[in-house]
């Protein structure tokens, strides 16, 4: 367990954005991005992990909102730029990484696909 004095370590790398195809839906975006910047995810799986292990429920919003802030003053390149359309599908990602976090992770029905 990470304690206040150790510094979670996450890969910052850039990010890259991905050539999209015409037509596609913000599911398809998100996969395409998601395919092209895996780490996002896993930086996102750490944090979380962090703050579930203090706490009962966490905010995917709040933790890309915590990793773009990192990344604009941890690194010398661009902040990260996650869409916030994505974050509702990290939530799902996590969840599907980590079904033990389905009742700490809010989900909403998603009606945009």
């Amino acid at each position: 367990m990470l304690t206040d004095t150790d510094q979670l370590e996450l890969d910052l790398s850039p990010l890259v954005e991905p050539e999209y195809a015409a037509g596609l839906t913000l599911a398809e975006r998100f996969e395409v991005f998601h395919a092209t910047n895996p780490h996002i995810a896993d930086a996102l799986e750490r944090l979380a992990a962090q703050w579930l292990a203090r706490h009962q429920k966490v905010g995917v919003k709040a933790l890309a909102e915590q990793l773009r802030w990192r990344t604009g003053v941890e690194t010398t390149g661009e902040p990260w730029k996650i869409n916030n359309s994505h974050v509702a599908f990290y939530a799902r990602v996590l969840i599907a990484r980590r079904p033990e976090w389905a009742d700490a992770i809010e989900t909403r029905v998603q009606k945009a696909v």
